[in-house]
């Protein structure tokens, strides 16, 4: 029997899409679902399809060319460990294992280790499209050994999206790398979807219609704005329930969910001090909306505006030009917080990771691809990069045009009692990082009064620390 060139574990919809994408590139497929039935059913919806159905692991290794290419694609955590371990003594040495699952980079490293020592090659792949991408052309983050992403490079780059005729796939460093940048992009993911939430809660507080709002976003996705979460909303204010006849939105509880990988990236831009304010409060925002039963409670003690009266000397037009440069503008500040965390963590590993490629990979497939990441892309090609997304020209421009919108699209939102965590986190993030002098100096004399923990003066060469030792005595 002719042996596959791919292997997959795992056929919930994602890894089924995904085989389906292999095969249809010329690839023989190998499959295998700890649950038999899953797999036959599979088997037999696609009967004309180059698919080897495996009823155990040791038949589905067997089923495989060498150097075995395998990939995982079950729940994070335990799950992806005990496939592992699974299959180690079943592979040879050089078999090539990859995890394509939304694991913790940190686990993927752990993982890389173990593979290594028992003779085996290690992936940690982002795979990033949601079910559509896993099928049509995802964009993919593998990491791992440059000379294991050659061998893999002919199937990754034939399945992925593609922008312009350049496959959405790029080899992103060792070890980790490829399950930290999807990580952040995971990160980003959640701020974009946030900044959208909050323009819709402004827009409805006004009194818009679904209709008007299904015009505006489209009205957005013809340009700069343009994205795939900007079309998606669009379409989301036309749908209708079919059993009541009213807008599926409104009828739809307010409780996001979360899978942890935005939690993640947050607790990782603290452990190496980068400001997230963006994707932090995006973060909080899913939390607080979990809180469902709590908020409904407090809503009825906790006092604040009535009602939003929607006369404040401007059109509807003009309400929509200031929240569209505002979305903007914290969008910017969201990329610039996920890229300056993927740059530190990047360098802090020696995976000497390329910000102009990532961005370019991002462009299709995946859940935040936007017109706009083609800027991203030009400016971290540059000569000279910038430090700092917000630093690059096309996107200063963009600030200084739009920043006063942006105040007044938040201090609009504050008085009448709307939360927007991210545009106002982007916004402080902005103020904060163009001000040449912050409130810090106070804060550092706090520290020395109570802990002696010294400062740096002004007027003395940077580097040289000072303690004040008769601060004044407490007044009981």
């Amino acid at each position: 029997m002719e042996k596959s060139d791919f292997g997959l574990i795992g056929l919930a919809v994602m890894g089924q899409n995904l085989v389906l994408n292999v095969e249809s590139r010329g690839f023989q497929v190998s499959v295998y679902n700890r649950t038999t039935s899953t797999m036959e059913e599979f088997i037999a919806e696609n009967p004309d399809k180059k698919l080897v159905g495996c009823k155990s692991l040791e038949e589905f290794v067997d089923s495989l060319a060498s150097p075995r290419k395998i990939q995982i694609m079950v729940k994070a955590g335990g799950p992806v460990d005990a496939v592992i371990k699974s299959l180690i003594p079943l592979l040879d040495e050089g078999d090539i294992i990859i995890d394509g699952g939304n694991s913790l980079y940190t686990d993927t490293e752990r993982r890389d280790q173990y593979c290594s020592e028992a003779g085996m090659r290690f992936i940690g792949a982002g795979v990033s499209g949601g079910e559509e991408g896993a099928l049509k052309g995802p964009s993919i983050m593998p990491g791992g050994p440059e000379s294991t992403w050659e061998v893999m490079k002919p199937i990754f780059e034939s399945i992925s999206a593609k922008v312009d005729g350049e496959p959405c796939v790029v080899h992103i460093g060792e070890g980790g790398a490829g399950h930290f940048v999807k990580m952040v992009h995971n990160g980003i993911e959640y701020g974009d979807m946030q900044l959208i939430c909050e323009a819709y809660n402004i827009f409805k507080a006004a009194g818009f219609s679904n209709e008007e709002l299904a015009d505006i976003f489209a009205d957005w996705n013809a340009g700069d704005l343009e994205s795939f979460l900007i079309e998606i909303t669009a379409n989301i204010f036309k749908q209708k329930d079919p059993e009541t006849g009213k807008d599926i939105v409104d009828l739809i509880v307010d409780k996001a969910g979360q899978k942890g990988t935005g939690r993640w990236t947050v607790m990782g831009s603290v452990e190496q001090a980068v400001p997230f304010s963006t994707i932090a409060g995006s973060v909080e925002a899913r939390i607080l909306s979990s809180m469902r039963d709590q908020r409904k409670v407090a809503s009825s003690v906790l006092t604040g505006p009535s009602n939003w009266d929607f006369n404040l000397g401007m059109s509807k037009e003009d309400l929509v030009k200031k929240v569209r440069n505002a979305l903007y503008a914290s969008k910017i500040v969201s990329y610039a917080q996920g890229l300056d965390l993927i740059s530190k963590v990047g360098n802090d590993k020696g995976w000497n990771l390329n910000l102009g490629e990532i961005a370019k990979i991002w462009r299709g497939g995946c859940i935040i691809r936007a017109r706009f990441l083609n800027r991203i892309t030009e400016a971290y090609t540059a000569d000279t990069p910038p430090t700092n997304l917000m630093l690059a020209p096309f996107f200063t421009d963009i600030l200084n045009q739009g920043q006063s919108d942006w105040r007044e699209v938040v201090a609009l939102a504050a008085t009448n009692g709307i939360p927007t965590p991210s545009f106002g986190g982007s916004l402080s993030y902005y103020d904060a990082y163009r001000a040449e002098r912050l409130p810090a100096n106070l804060l550092q004399a706090q520290r020395d009064f109570f802990g002696a923990h010294t400062y740096e003066r002004i007027d003395k060469p940077a580097g040289e620390f000072f303690h004040t030792e008769d601060w004044p005595d407490l007044i009981s």
